[in-house]
Protein backbone atom coordinates (compact mmCIF):
# COMPACT_ATOMS: atom_id res chain seq x y z
CA UNK A 1 0.00 0.00 0.00
CA UNK A 2 1.40 3.36 -1.04
CA UNK A 3 0.99 6.34 1.28
CA UNK A 4 1.59 9.82 -0.08
CA UNK A 5 0.89 13.40 0.89
CA UNK A 6 2.35 14.82 -2.33
CA UNK A 7 0.04 16.24 -5.00
CA UNK A 8 2.67 15.55 -7.65
CA UNK A 9 3.08 11.95 -6.53
CA UNK A 10 -0.65 11.19 -6.51
CA UNK A 11 -0.84 12.58 -10.04
CA UNK A 12 2.00 10.26 -11.09
CA UNK A 13 0.32 7.26 -9.48
CA UNK A 14 -2.96 8.06 -11.23
CA UNK A 15 -1.21 8.63 -14.56
CA UNK A 16 0.42 5.19 -14.35
CA UNK A 17 -2.89 3.51 -13.51
CA UNK A 18 -4.66 5.24 -16.39
CA UNK A 19 -1.84 4.27 -18.79
CA UNK A 20 -2.48 0.64 -17.86
CA UNK A 21 -6.26 1.05 -18.31
CA UNK A 22 -6.92 0.34 -14.65
CA UNK A 23 -10.25 1.35 -13.14
CA UNK A 24 -9.84 3.65 -10.14
CA UNK A 25 -12.26 3.58 -7.23
CA UNK A 26 -12.07 6.46 -4.77
CA UNK A 27 -13.30 6.82 -1.20
CA UNK A 28 -12.79 10.29 0.31
CA UNK A 29 -12.66 10.37 4.12
CA UNK A 30 -11.57 12.56 7.01
CA UNK A 31 -10.11 9.56 8.82
CA UNK A 32 -11.18 8.06 12.16
CA UNK A 33 -12.39 5.18 10.05
CA UNK A 34 -15.25 2.88 11.06
CA UNK A 35 -17.27 0.08 9.51
CA UNK A 36 -19.25 2.58 7.43
CA UNK A 37 -16.08 3.70 5.66
CA UNK A 38 -14.89 0.12 5.30
CA UNK A 39 -18.13 -0.91 3.61
CA UNK A 40 -17.49 1.73 0.95
CA UNK A 41 -13.92 0.56 0.52
CA UNK A 42 -15.00 -3.08 0.12
CA UNK A 43 -17.49 -2.11 -2.55
CA UNK A 44 -14.83 -0.08 -4.34
CA UNK A 45 -12.48 -3.05 -4.11
CA UNK A 46 -14.95 -5.36 -5.86
CA UNK A 47 -15.61 -2.92 -8.72
CA UNK A 48 -12.18 -1.48 -9.50
CA UNK A 49 -8.57 -2.41 -10.15
CA UNK A 50 -7.10 0.30 -7.94
CA UNK A 51 -8.62 1.75 -4.76
CA UNK A 52 -7.54 5.16 -3.51
CA UNK A 53 -8.63 6.43 -0.08
CA UNK A 54 -8.00 10.01 0.95
CA UNK A 55 -7.62 11.03 4.58
CA UNK A 56 -7.92 14.77 4.85
CA UNK A 57 -9.62 16.79 7.57
CA UNK A 58 -10.81 19.61 5.38
CA UNK A 59 -10.50 22.92 7.25
CA UNK A 60 -12.77 24.94 4.96
CA UNK A 61 -15.85 22.84 5.75
CA UNK A 62 -15.66 23.62 9.47
CA UNK A 63 -17.25 26.74 10.94
CA UNK A 64 -15.63 29.01 13.52
CA UNK A 65 -17.22 27.28 16.51
CA UNK A 66 -17.05 23.73 15.19
CA UNK A 67 -14.80 20.82 16.15
CA UNK A 68 -11.92 21.09 13.66
CA UNK A 69 -9.24 21.09 16.37
CA UNK A 70 -10.92 18.25 18.29
CA UNK A 71 -11.87 16.09 15.29
CA UNK A 72 -10.45 12.58 15.81
CA UNK A 73 -7.05 12.04 14.22
CA UNK A 74 -6.00 8.37 14.04
CA UNK A 75 -3.82 8.19 10.95
CA UNK A 76 -1.63 5.21 11.92
CA UNK A 77 -4.62 3.15 13.04
CA UNK A 78 -6.51 4.13 9.90
CA UNK A 79 -3.64 3.01 7.70
CA UNK A 80 -3.53 -0.38 9.43
CA UNK A 81 -7.21 -0.86 8.66
CA UNK A 82 -6.78 0.25 5.06
CA UNK A 83 -3.87 -2.11 4.52
CA UNK A 84 -5.98 -5.04 5.75
CA UNK A 85 -8.75 -4.03 3.32
CA UNK A 86 -6.40 -4.18 0.35
CA UNK A 87 -6.36 -0.45 -0.39
CA UNK A 88 -3.74 0.45 -2.99
CA UNK A 89 -3.11 4.11 -2.23
CA UNK A 90 -3.70 6.37 0.77
CA UNK A 91 -3.64 10.06 -0.08
CA UNK A 92 -3.05 12.29 2.95
CA UNK A 93 -2.46 15.80 1.58
CA UNK A 94 -1.39 18.77 3.64
CA UNK A 95 -3.79 21.69 4.03
CA UNK A 96 -1.00 24.06 2.96
CA UNK A 97 -0.80 22.27 -0.40
CA UNK A 98 -4.54 21.94 -0.91
CA UNK A 99 -5.08 25.59 0.00
CA UNK A 100 -1.87 27.51 -0.70
CA UNK A 101 -1.47 31.22 -0.07
CA UNK A 102 -3.81 33.19 -2.29
CA UNK A 103 -6.34 30.38 -2.67
CA UNK A 104 -9.70 32.03 -3.39
CA UNK A 105 -11.76 29.74 -5.64
CA UNK A 106 -14.67 27.73 -4.22
CA UNK A 107 -17.60 25.73 -5.55
CA UNK A 108 -20.97 27.11 -4.43
CA UNK A 109 -23.86 24.62 -4.62
CA UNK A 110 -26.61 27.21 -4.91
CA UNK A 111 -30.11 26.23 -3.75
CA UNK A 112 -28.68 23.20 -1.92
CA UNK A 113 -26.19 24.62 0.57
CA UNK A 114 -28.64 26.63 2.68
CA UNK A 115 -31.06 23.79 3.46
CA UNK A 116 -31.06 21.14 6.19
CA UNK A 117 -27.52 21.06 7.68
CA UNK A 118 -26.57 24.14 5.72
CA UNK A 119 -28.85 26.34 7.83
CA UNK A 120 -26.79 25.80 10.95
CA UNK A 121 -23.47 25.23 9.16
CA UNK A 122 -23.12 28.16 6.72
CA UNK A 123 -20.35 27.61 4.20
CA UNK A 124 -20.04 23.92 5.04
CA UNK A 125 -21.21 22.55 1.72
CA UNK A 126 -19.16 24.90 -0.42
CA UNK A 127 -16.20 23.59 1.57
CA UNK A 128 -17.28 20.01 0.87
CA UNK A 129 -17.91 20.63 -2.83
CA UNK A 130 -14.59 22.45 -3.24
CA UNK A 131 -12.44 19.77 -1.64
CA UNK A 132 -14.23 16.93 -3.43
CA UNK A 133 -13.78 18.63 -6.79
CA UNK A 134 -10.07 19.13 -6.05
CA UNK A 135 -9.73 15.48 -5.06
CA UNK A 136 -11.60 14.35 -8.18
CA UNK A 137 -9.23 16.43 -10.32
CA UNK A 138 -6.18 14.92 -8.63
CA UNK A 139 -7.32 11.29 -8.51
CA UNK A 140 -9.53 11.13 -11.63
CA UNK A 141 -11.60 8.22 -10.30
CA UNK A 142 -13.92 6.18 -12.47
CA UNK A 143 -16.21 5.76 -9.45
CA UNK A 144 -16.42 7.53 -6.09
CA UNK A 145 -18.19 6.08 -3.07
CA UNK A 146 -20.23 7.86 -0.40
CA UNK A 147 -22.54 6.82 2.43
CA UNK A 148 -26.24 7.63 2.60
CA UNK A 149 -25.85 8.85 6.19
CA UNK A 150 -24.42 12.07 4.77
CA UNK A 151 -27.46 12.44 2.53
CA UNK A 152 -27.23 16.17 1.82
CA UNK A 153 -23.56 15.77 0.98
CA UNK A 154 -24.38 13.07 -1.58
CA UNK A 155 -26.98 15.35 -3.19
CA UNK A 156 -24.53 18.24 -3.39
CA UNK A 157 -21.76 16.10 -4.89
CA UNK A 158 -24.07 14.37 -7.37
CA UNK A 159 -25.41 17.74 -8.50
CA UNK A 160 -21.90 19.15 -8.83
CA UNK A 161 -20.77 16.16 -10.89
CA UNK A 162 -23.76 16.56 -13.22
CA UNK A 163 -23.54 20.34 -13.51
CA UNK A 164 -19.79 20.38 -14.19
CA UNK A 165 -19.86 17.32 -16.50
CA UNK A 166 -17.43 15.38 -14.34
CA UNK A 167 -16.53 11.96 -15.75
CA UNK A 168 -17.09 10.02 -12.52
CA UNK A 169 -19.79 7.66 -11.29
CA UNK A 170 -21.13 8.77 -7.91
CA UNK A 171 -22.17 5.72 -5.91
CA UNK A 172 -24.17 6.05 -2.70
CA UNK A 173 -24.26 3.05 -0.37
CA UNK A 174 -26.69 2.37 2.50
CA UNK A 175 -26.04 3.71 5.99
CA UNK A 176 -24.19 1.28 8.24
CA UNK A 177 -25.51 1.05 11.81
CA UNK A 178 -24.35 -0.47 15.08
CA UNK A 179 -26.34 -3.13 16.93
CA UNK A 180 -28.44 -0.39 18.54
CA UNK A 181 -29.24 1.06 15.07
CA UNK A 182 -27.14 4.19 15.64
CA UNK A 183 -25.70 5.38 12.33
CA UNK A 184 -21.93 4.97 12.40
CA UNK A 185 -20.07 8.27 12.52
CA UNK A 186 -16.62 9.40 13.57
CA UNK A 187 -18.35 11.84 15.93
CA UNK A 188 -19.92 8.96 17.87
CA UNK A 189 -16.60 8.83 19.70
CA UNK A 190 -17.65 12.03 21.48
CA UNK A 191 -20.66 10.32 23.10
CA UNK A 192 -20.69 8.96 26.62
CA UNK A 193 -22.27 5.55 27.18
CA UNK A 194 -25.45 7.24 28.43
CA UNK A 195 -25.51 9.54 25.40
CA UNK A 196 -25.08 6.58 23.06
CA UNK A 197 -28.25 5.11 24.52
CA UNK A 198 -30.03 8.44 24.17
CA UNK A 199 -28.89 8.69 20.55
CA UNK A 200 -31.12 5.76 19.66
CA UNK A 201 -33.96 8.28 19.51
CA UNK A 202 -32.81 9.43 16.06
CA UNK A 203 -33.47 6.08 14.44
CA UNK A 204 -36.57 5.51 16.53
CA UNK A 205 -38.00 8.78 15.18
CA UNK A 206 -37.15 7.76 11.62
CA UNK A 207 -38.85 4.40 12.08
CA UNK A 208 -41.89 6.22 13.50
CA UNK A 209 -42.09 8.15 10.23
CA UNK A 210 -41.70 4.99 8.18
CA UNK A 211 -44.42 3.20 10.15
CA UNK A 212 -46.82 6.12 9.77
CA UNK A 213 -46.29 6.24 6.03
CA UNK A 214 -46.76 2.48 5.78
CA UNK A 215 -50.03 2.89 7.69
CA UNK A 216 -51.24 5.38 5.08
CA UNK A 217 -50.31 8.75 6.60
CA UNK A 218 -48.93 11.17 4.02
CA UNK A 219 -49.25 14.50 5.83
CA UNK A 220 -45.66 15.60 6.44
CA UNK A 221 -46.67 17.92 9.27
CA UNK A 222 -48.41 15.15 11.21
CA UNK A 223 -45.48 12.81 10.72
CA UNK A 224 -43.00 15.41 11.95
CA UNK A 225 -45.08 16.10 15.07
CA UNK A 226 -44.96 12.45 16.05
CA UNK A 227 -41.24 12.27 15.34
CA UNK A 228 -40.64 15.29 17.55
CA UNK A 229 -42.45 13.56 20.40
CA UNK A 230 -40.09 10.59 20.14
CA UNK A 231 -36.98 12.78 20.25
CA UNK A 232 -38.26 15.14 22.94
CA UNK A 233 -38.77 12.15 25.25
CA UNK A 234 -34.99 11.93 25.40
CA UNK A 235 -33.63 14.37 28.01
CA UNK A 236 -30.23 14.97 26.39
CA UNK A 237 -31.66 15.50 22.88
CA UNK A 238 -32.29 18.84 21.21
CA UNK A 239 -33.59 19.00 17.65
CA UNK A 240 -31.59 21.10 15.20
CA UNK A 241 -33.85 20.29 12.28
CA UNK A 242 -36.32 17.64 11.19
CA UNK A 243 -37.61 17.72 7.63
CA UNK A 244 -39.17 15.61 4.89
CA UNK A 245 -37.73 16.64 1.54
CA UNK A 246 -37.58 16.05 -2.17
CA UNK A 247 -34.47 13.88 -2.69
CA UNK A 248 -33.07 16.03 -5.50
CA UNK A 249 -33.96 19.62 -4.59
CA UNK A 250 -34.01 19.22 -0.79
CA UNK A 251 -37.18 21.32 -0.74
CA UNK A 252 -39.51 20.46 2.14
CA UNK A 253 -42.70 18.67 1.14
CA UNK A 254 -46.14 18.88 2.72
CA UNK A 255 -47.42 15.62 1.25
CA UNK A 256 -45.22 12.55 1.33
CA UNK A 257 -44.51 10.83 -1.96
CA UNK A 258 -42.52 7.75 -2.84
CA UNK A 259 -38.78 8.40 -2.53
CA UNK A 260 -39.01 11.44 -0.27
CA UNK A 261 -36.33 11.56 2.41
CA UNK A 262 -36.88 12.27 6.07
CA UNK A 263 -33.70 13.83 7.45
CA UNK A 264 -32.81 15.13 10.88
CA UNK A 265 -30.01 16.58 12.94
CA UNK A 266 -30.12 16.28 16.72
CA UNK A 267 -27.80 17.47 19.44
CA UNK A 268 -27.11 14.70 21.93
CA UNK A 269 -25.43 16.59 24.73
CA UNK A 270 -22.75 18.59 22.91
CA UNK A 271 -22.55 16.25 19.90
CA UNK A 272 -24.47 16.91 16.71
CA UNK A 273 -25.68 13.76 14.96
CA UNK A 274 -27.44 13.36 11.62
CA UNK A 275 -29.49 10.55 10.12
CA UNK A 276 -32.08 9.90 7.44
CA UNK A 277 -34.19 7.29 5.69
CA UNK A 278 -35.85 7.07 2.31
CA UNK A 279 -39.62 6.76 2.58
CA UNK A 280 -41.29 4.18 0.38
CA UNK A 281 -45.02 4.76 0.00
CA UNK A 282 -46.87 1.48 -0.22
CA UNK A 283 -49.27 1.25 -3.14
CA UNK A 284 -51.97 -1.36 -2.78
CA UNK A 285 -53.49 -2.63 -6.00
CA UNK A 286 -56.92 -4.27 -5.81
CA UNK A 287 -57.64 -6.76 -8.56
CA UNK A 288 -61.21 -7.87 -9.06
CA UNK A 289 -61.61 -11.27 -10.56
CA UNK A 290 -64.60 -11.55 -12.87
Amino acid sequence: MQITSSLDEIRSIVKAAKKNNLLIGFVPTMGALHEGHLSLIRQARTENDTVVVSIFINPIQFGKNEDFAQYPRMFDTDCELLSKEGVNVVFNPKASEMYPDGFCTTVVPEHLEDKLCGKSRPGHFRGVATVVLKLFNLIQPDSAYFGQKDFQQTVVISRMAADLNLDVNIKVLPTVRDKEELALSSRNAYLSETEKKDARCLYQALIKAKDMVNAGENNAGEIKLEMEKVINNCKSARIDYLSIVNPETLEAVTEVRNGNVVALAVMIGKTRLIDNIILMVLIVCLITLA
